[in-house]
């Protein structure tokens, strides 16, 4: 019993040892492994994993399946699938599945414009009358450039009545539509989204490379990248995919044929229907031709942006800052857009983004040589924002230092390409144009003023519907102190402006109440956010 005792006394001195050893070996790698940014192990920002963020976003925003794809230039060092892409099969999300990339398509295009550029084969400022004979009289003095600028003022054939993203056009079928409608505004005076830009783009790309677009644009970027997950609409059949039916994980091939392990397989979209997720037909290439006509995985998406940030897709630098900067228009007026891309006040901070039936892409770069960090994000639900998600996981893989600036985990914060008055401009249009009324706006950097203090720009707009608010506080009157809505924008130290607003699910949670009031009131915080801070 005693010699038991002493071994037992002995084993835990030699435990405490050992463990107060392992703690100095930790204590004296601290000087060789990077304790935090780049190469840090404890990816996280405020207090949450990349993991638990996407785990979140997902479940709040039902989506069935994502593949996010991190840069670090030159390195790719995560690609991580979530969910599923498709939910009667449960095929999984990938870092090899390929999605829709929607709007992210248009820098293909632009890239390619620049391209012939460079070869000498057409000139930005030329009018596209000198590549397309049969078009509208109104276009013949626009340029090939105001097209990549979006600054044409030629209507958007999406917008017109009778389109389906699903169908089959010819470009002539979809020129149609829109050839006989004015144009929005005088070309180079505003900017304005449309698909018929890039359209016609690809029309001047292959007159002047004499080959389809699709071709060149496999020739000169994709195979010329060695990009084997990345396919137009058009070549999806090529791709070797196990045909399962309905049934949840029947795979079987891989057991008897290697290019079924770790397959290359498509998503399926999705939308929101009163609740509920409905499977949407897919896009059909030919419906946007240049504009969202390609398919990617995360990764190769990645690879496409770490190649356009140096000399191997554009050789020069000045023609890679045509498409990498503010578009200046011929009024003197710069908007900070360029040929799909938006610019953000935070330095070398630039995002390519939006949606197509059933599915969401995000691509968001910080170019500046201390940061280097790219987020990639692609979904299989339409009508999703992945900003303010993609903002926090690189705020993660840089110590915090590209986040928002608040505290994320009860604020929702977003990124204005405008400043603060513009900005509470835009809020204050758009709220009213939906109806609720604007009961406030308060200055506090005139305010301060007016005592004799300095504050950097900072504003609020309180605003709300009655009948709602009413009806929340019939259930809990003590809400009424969060009572009527409101959204702070203001500037940072950094000149970067910020537009916030508090979760409302967290608000919930505090007056401990379950309405799908407060669900609602949320995505219309967000809707109301994103379309006053961005130019497309």
């Amino acid at each position: 019993m005693r010699k038991s005792l002493f071994l037992f006394v002995e084993l835990l001195i030699s435990g405490t040892i050992l463990a107060q050893t392992g703690k100095m070996d930790m204590k004296k790698y601290e000087n060789q492994l990077p304790q935090q940014g780049r190469g840090n192990v404890q990816v996280a920002y405020q207090g949450k994993s990349i993991d638990q963020m996407i785990y979140e976003f997902m479940e709040e925003q039902g989506i069935p399946g994502m593949t996010l794809a991190i840069v670090q230039a030159p390195y790719i060092p995560r690609v991580v699938g979530y969910g599923i892409t498709d939910i009667e099969k449960g095929n999984l999300a990938s870092p090899k599945t390929i999605w829709p990339i929607g709007p992210i398509s248009q820098g293909f295009t632009a890239v390619a414009v620049m391209q012939l550029y460079e070869k000498g084969k057409l000139n930005p400022d030329d009018k596209i009358s000198k590549y397309l004979k049969d078009i509208s009289e109104n276009w013949k003095d626009i340029t090939v450039l105001q097209l990549m600028q979006h600054s044409s003022g030629i209507a958007d054939y999406r917008k017109q009545s009778g389109f389906t993203a699903s169908k089959a056009y010819t470009p002539a079928e979809l020129i149609a539509m829109v050839e006989s409608a004015p144009l929005a505004f005088t070309p180079g005076t505003e900017v304005k989204q449309s698909a018929t830009n890039f359209l016609l783009l690809t029309s001047i790309i292959e007159k002047v490379a004499k080959m389809p677009y699709h071709e060149f644009v496999k020739k000169n970027q994709i195979d010329y990248l060695g990009m084997k997950e990345t396919y137009f609409d058009e070549d999806l059949s090529k791709v070797k995919q196990e045909n399962i039916g309905a049934s949840r994980n029947l795979h079987q091939a891989f057991k008897h044929d290697k290019d079924y392990i770790d397959p290359l397989e498509t998503s399926t979209g999705y939308r929101d229907k009163e609740g509920k997720l409905e499977k949407v037909a897919p896009l059909n290439g030919a419906a946007m031709k240049g504009f969202s006509d390609l398919w990617a995985s995360a990764e190769d998406v990645s690879h496409w942006d770490i190649a356009l940030a140096g000399s191997i897709l554009i050789a020069k630098p000045e023609n890679r800052a045509l498409i990498y900067e503010p578009t200046k228009l011929t009024n003197g007026k710069t908007v900070p857009a360029m040929a799909g891309w938006q610019f953000y006040h935070h330095k070398g901070l630039m995002d390519i983004k939006g949606n197509v039936p059933g599915h969401s892409a995000f691509l968001s770069r910080f170019t500046d040589p201390s940061e280097l960090v790219c987020v990639t994000l692609l979904a299989n639900k339409e009508g999703v924002d992945l900003t303010n998600l993609a903002r926090r996981i690189a705020a993660a893989f840089d110590n915090g230092k590209m986040g928002t600036g608040a505290n994320d985990n009860i604020l929702y914060t977003y990124e204005s390409q405008f400043s603060v008055p513009e900005t509470m401009a835009k809020l204050n249009q758009n709220i009213k144009a939906m109806g609720i009324p604007v009961f406030a706006i308060f200055d506090h950097g005139k305010n301060a003023a007016e005592v004799g203090l300095e504050l950097r720009p900072n504003q609020v707009i309180v605003f709300g519907s009655p009948k709602v608010g009413t009806k929340l506080m019939q259930d809990n009157p003590s809400i009424s102190i969060e009572l009527p809505l409101k959204i702070s924008v203001w500037e940072d130290k950094n000149g970067s402006v910020w537009v916030t607003f508090p979760q409302m699910e967290q608000m919930a949670l505090n007056y401990n109440m379950d309405s799908p009031i407060i669900e609602k009131m949320q995505d219309l915080l967000e809707n109301l956010v994103a379309q006053s801070t961005n130019v497309y």
